[in-house]
């Protein structure tokens, strides 16, 4: 496939990363009364979308393969690679933390984790559907 409609089809989730983050920035102000520390979503959001570079990259590349047991292989692990970079962020912040770890972030967290996937499969169904009538 070429490059350039994959290009395209990153476009919604970075445009998902700059939204919240500005979003995140400009209600620090209002973050604190909700009990939510801005910091840690920003980090969350961070690295949720670095773990979801990371899958949409292997699904992307399942996508070119014929090979059935290559793209079983290559969406299994994609999936398989993000769930592990976010939990072991939340283990890590939850341990770091302590006793004040900020229930409310990881929420948050999970909230945006369900909005970068659910985004990540529209575009992949998108993609799928365009590679089988080229």
């Amino acid at each position: 496939m070429d490059a350039k409609i994959f290009d395209r089809s990153f476009l919604p989730l970075l445009l998902i990363f700059i939204i919240v983050t500005v979003l995140l920035i400009v209600v620090t102000l209002l973050l604190p009364v909700w009990n939510v520390n801005p910091y840690v979503m920003i980090a969350g959001n961070l690295i949720l979308f670095t773990a979801t570079s990371f899958s949409f990259k292997l699904y992307r590349r399942s996508l070119e393969n014929n090979n059935v047991q290559a793209f079983l292989r290559m969406i299994y692990g994609g999936m398989f690679a993000r769930m592990m970079i976010c939990l072991f962020s939340a283990l890590i912040y939850i341990a770091i933390a302590g006793k004040k770890t900020d229930k409310g972030a990881i929420f948050g967290f999970m909230f945006l984790y369900f909005l970068y996937t659910f985004t990540e499969i529209w575009i992949i169904m998108k993609l799928s559907k365009q590679k089988k009538h080229a």
